[in-house]
């Protein structure tokens, strides 16, 4: 809903955005912030095909944030009554399952909460050559709708509405948001630790996992795997290539892309080569690499046997 009132998803989205000029006033505000550089305190980074939620009571986590989105959407959601808010990263990759899984972390936590209702805030893309972008706009905001509650879009700044260009080359103009889970403040954000478990998380991504849930919002720690892949096929191959070809190849958006790409995807293709069977490597036990914030509020490891 917009306004109380249901979209007609059978019609373009530009006349959505004519019909409703606030959502265009609304991306207007949210592009001109300038980008915030948001430090790891307090933070929970969530990567490509992850999402995490929690609560106002969290006293570990009170930003959610995620950045590098080119043709992706960054999603918000959350319940205004108990302000549990959940941020996912999604590419497109299973829409519809993925939307159901958000709704049903963010109902989770609000199950008590009698009045409020949930809001909705999309982020990302750009007017891309291959139309992902508009694509997964469309899927998004179809898979909302098909849920059995009311879900109201609050703030819209995707793919038209988050374009710009330069000399006849299109650009996403935010690539990252974070939102303040106490505050409810959504913006333009990026982040210098993506981490703890940087490579292993993005070759979960890689080797094709769906979208993972990676924080316990009652025990306030974030859960990393156990995940299992294979040998991930032509390794050397791509390691080989220069900067350009895997650019070219293993982008969805090889002119729009943030500087760090191709570091980020050698780094974790490096790290799929040292760890073809993370069941012996990584997971020999079966369970889950388990952080919790410390008193400086940095994530730092907790040994399995104290859980």
């Amino acid at each position: 809903l917009v306004n109380g009132a249901r979209v007609d998803l059978a019609r373009p989205t530009g006349d959505m955005i004519r019909a409703h000029p606030h959502l265009e006033e609304k991306a207007k505000l949210l592009r001109s912030q300038p980008t915030q550089i948001v430090e790891p305190k307090g933070l929970l980074y969530v990567q490509q095909r992850e999402f995490a939620v929690t609560t106002p009571k969290d006293g570990s986590v009170s930003i959610l944030g995620s950045d590098d989105a080119t043709t992706c959407h960054i999603v918000v959601l959350r319940h205004t009554g108990s302000g549990a808010t959940c941020l996912t990263h999604c590419d497109g990759s299973d829409t519809e399952a993925e939307v159901s899984l958000i709704m049903s972390s963010v109902k989770s936590l609000s199950s008590s909460t009698g009045c409020g209702r949930l809001e909705v805030h999309l982020v990302g893309g750009f007017n891309d050559d291959r139309q992902l972008s508009q694509k997964l706009t469309n899927q998004l905001l179809r898979a909302f709708d098909l849920q059995p509650e009311d879900v109201h879009l609050v703030t819209f700044c995707v793919t038209e509405l988050n374009d710009r260009e330069e000399q006849d080359i299109h650009f996403p103009i935010i690539y990252g948001i974070a939102v303040n889970v106490k505050t409810a403040e959504i913006f333009p954000a990026t982040f210098p630790e993506k981490g703890p478990d940087e490579d292993l998380r993005s070759a979960h991504v890689l080797t094709g996992a769906p979208l993972t849930n990676i924080y316990d919002a009652k025990t306030e720690q974030l859960r990393i795997g156990p995940y299992f892949w294979g040998p991930f096929p032509h390794v050397d191959f791509w390691l080989e290539q220069d900067d350009a070809q895997i650019l070219q190849n293993l982008s969805t958006s090889p002119l729009a892309e943030p500087p760090h790409f191709v570091s980020h995807i050698r780094s974790t293709l490096t790290f799929l080569k040292e760890h073809p069977f993370p069941s012996r490597s990584l997971f020999p036990d079966r369970k889950p690499r388990i952080y919790r914030k410390n008193e400086e509020g940095l994530w730092e490891q907790v040994c399995s046997d104290k859980i």
